[in-house]
């Protein structure tokens, strides 16, 4: 079962990239001028991080831990965000760079509280 869990952290931090990676190359090209969209990267890398986050969340539980409900409410709260912000304006055809500064910035929040938050 630790492996499994091993995996399911690997693949979360894998989304985390994705997201914070395409929502800042996008956040570069739209200070600069450029076309700057939701990357379709990005809308699967916020899936990626809900199922493995939730995934992650229920191997604790199977393994007899008790997470920080807390933590992980607030960690669901900003992701949820994340992700409906993501879908809410995927099909714009030009996304400003305030949007990918707030993608970017919830992305990396989330990864923040993960860390600092014991």
């Amino acid at each position: 079962m630790e492996i499994v869990k091993g995996i399911l952290v690997v693949l979360h931090l894998v989304g985390f990239a994705m997201v914070f990676g395409a929502a800042v190359v996008q956040f570069i090209a739209a200070r600069k001028g450029g076309q700057a969209r939701i990357l379709p990267v990005m809308v699967w890398g916020a899936l990626l991080l809900l199922v493995t986050g939730l995934a992650l969340v229920g191997m604790t539980y199977a393994l007899g831990g008790q997470p920080n409900n807390i933590k992980i409410g607030v960690k669901l709260i900003v992701l949820l965000a994340l992700t409906g912000h993501i879908f809410g304006v995927r099909k714009k055809e030009s996304v400003s760079a305030g949007g990918f500064g707030a993608i970017a910035g919830m992305a990396l929040a989330n990864a923040a509280i993960a860390v600092l938050w014991h």
